[in-house]
């Protein structure tokens, strides 16, 4: 396998990314995989290296590059302040303006293959992706969102509303048991869902947490739901992006 950690130039700023792609066999398609509120780190690394394995160029962006470079979440409560404090500087628009610059690159990228792309965001990232996808439909064939949060809201740049120009195929993970995405937000999204011409699929995950894909998050992984989301992953790329599932 390649990694390697590049600066990538945006309007606002030097946007830190990891990369990662097996080291022959190349070129590979390329998957865009955008961090949870906790930040990039090594267990998001991880991650985007097990895609990478199954024949991935992957890169997973610091998301929050124009306030932080290196964020690493402290324990306890002051931690978590930092935290939301950080994830409330973002907004779906100047994500959607990132994924610009992410494409731009793995389009100049030898071992990137030319064309379609996947993405995944967890969390936070939810609705970056699903606002990505539709930003920019020519390009996402493949998108999930695993226990995003804020996938519907009232906010005039709620990702639904534009969800009608999305031409890829779309995957909602859904933890049971989230109070950052409860029963009747995502209820709600899957009756919008269900009105619009979009390959789209809603699951719920039953008994399980926010969080539950995560190896590091203690009692709230769960690794059976974790693997099945795994399996969601792999069979959603390769039937979009590999043209087999």
């Amino acid at each position: 396998m390649i990694e390697r950690e590049i600066d990538l130039t945006t309007p606002s700023g030097q946007m830190n990314t990891f990369v990662t792609h097996p080291d022959e066999g190349g070129p590979f398609p390329a998957v865009l995989f955008y961090m949870d509120a906790p930040g990039k780190r090594e267990e998001l690394h991880d991650m985007a290296r097990r895609i990478a394995t199954a024949g991935y160029f992957v890169a997973l962006p610091n998301l929050y590059y124009r306030d932080q470079r290196e964020f690493r979440m402290k324990p306890g409560q002051e931690g978590m302040e930092e935290m939301f404090g950080l994830m409330r500087t973002l907004r779906n628009g100047m994500v959607v303006e990132d994924t610009q610059v992410l494409l731009d690159f793995v389009d100049g990228e030898e071992a990137a293959k030319p064309g379609p792309v996947g993405a995944v965001g967890y969390c936070m990232s939810g609705p970056f992706v699903f606002a990505a996808a539709a930003a920019y439909p020519e390009r996402f064939a493949a998108t999930a969102s695993v226990y995003g949060a804020g996938l519907l809201t009232d906010r005039d740049d709620s990702p639904h509303l534009a969800a009608d120009k999305i031409q890829g195929e779309i995957y909602f993970a859904c933890a049971e048991i989230d109070e950052y995405a409860p029963k009747e937000q995502i209820d709600a999204l899957e009756k919008h869902m269900a009105g619009l011409d979009v390959k789209c699929r809603i699951e719920w995950y039953p008994g399980v947490h926010h969080g539950f894909a995560f190896p590091k998050r203690g009692e709230i992984y769960n690794k059976p739901a974790a693997e099945t989301h795994w399996s969601r992953l792999h069979d959603l790329f390769a039937r979009n992006l590999k043209g087999s599932a």
